[in-house]
């Protein structure tokens, strides 16, 4: 298995660029929105949904030089993410995030829920300057889509009879489309055939399943200190993702824990234990890396290149995380 800082080196200055970038893009006019969208873009994270766009850009790129406007993609696809997790945190009740206290924990949640909102305006605003209507089209529906992930999550939360189905299509909203949206826009500002750019897209659908699903692994085999938030904390909202749903079959216990919606301040511990122990994580982690197997086979349209190569080796790599 290649290391991801490999798979990241002939990226590696353009993704500084674009931490550089963020901190320049999100300035504002009002100091206390301008220091709570900061917030969470100092505290760093993985960039891993730049560093994909900007993969993707090169695959398909004129003389392999990623451009100005595929770079400023990269950058409007991090806004998103960071806006949705802004707002994310709020609806979860979240005290940390990348292991330092939350945007409505350091300020309030008045000032998170409008810094969320400033940086999807933000977001919207630099997409409309990369002057290509259908890359506006397609990442614009991506915010859409997060509501929609969101409304789907509050209304099946501690819902026992919540089918396996139902989840894929919320992690598709929550965490696919905007990986899927990104990918294909990449291609498209190089005027790529449909073919491709369809590929593209169909490529960053599975990698988001499969991204959200590993993250839902973390959330109940990992640390607290490994995660920067609290182990269990979907499990805890009644968030029922794809190793509780295998694992709900096999455990009456578990059910029962669910159902009473953790009334005990042992009952999560005592559900992460049951979850761990049990086939649902490793059911899991096989769904996973069927959909990267899916993404790794919507590559075959290009020929095989050193680009394409590197992003089969990311790909494989996110599956690492859980093994």
């Amino acid at each position: 298995m290649v290391a991801i800082n490999t798979v990241f080196a002939p990226i590696e200055n353009d993704l500084l660029s674009l931490n550089k970038n963020l901190q320049n893009m999100i300035g504002a006019r009002h100091p206390v929105l301008g220091a709570a969208a900061e917030h969470l873009f100092t505290a760093g994270g993985k960039r891993l949904r730049p560093a994909i766009v900007l993969l993707c850009a090169k695959t398909f790129a004129n003389n392999n030089e990623i451009s100005a406007s595929q770079r400023r993609l990269a950058e409007i696809t991090e806004i998103i993410h960071t806006a949705s997790l802004v707002h994310d945190d709020v609806l979860d009740e979240c005290s940390t995030r990348r292991g330092i206290k939350t945007v409505h924990n350091v300020f309030s949640t008045k000032i998170a829920i409008l810094a969320g909102d400033f940086l999807f305006a933000q977001s919207s605003w630099y997409l409309a300057n990369l002057e290509n209507l259908q890359v506006v089209k397609i990442i614009s529906k991506v915010i859409t889509d997060f509501a929609e992930g969101e409304v789907r999550q509050g209304f099946t939360r501690f819902d026992l009879q919540f089918p396996i189905e139902d989840y894929i299509s919320k992690s598709f909203y929550k965490t696919g489309s905007l990986i899927a949206a990104s990918c294909q826009g990449a291609v498209m500002l190089n005027d790529a055939p449909k073919e491709i750019s369809d590929a593209f897209y169909m490529y960053g659908r599975y990698l988001g399943l499969a991204f959200q699903i590993i993250d839902d692994i973390l959330d109940v085999v990992g640390s607290s200190n490994d995660l920067g938030k609290p182990a269990g904390s979907d499990l805890s909202q009644g968030n029922l993702t794809a190793p509780v749903l295998f694992s709900i079959p096999e455990s009456i216990y578990l059910a029962q824990l669910i159902d009473q919606e953790f009334a005990n301040s042992s009952d999560i511990q005592d559900a992460l234990q049951i979850i761990r122990e049990g086939c649902g994580i490793q059911q899991a982690k096989d769904l996973a890396s069927e959909y990267l197997q899916a993404a790794i086979h919507c590559l075959e349209i290009i020929d095989n290149s050193a680009d394409i190569q590197l992003l089969k080796q990311l790909t494989l790599n996110i599956l690492e995380r859980v093994n």
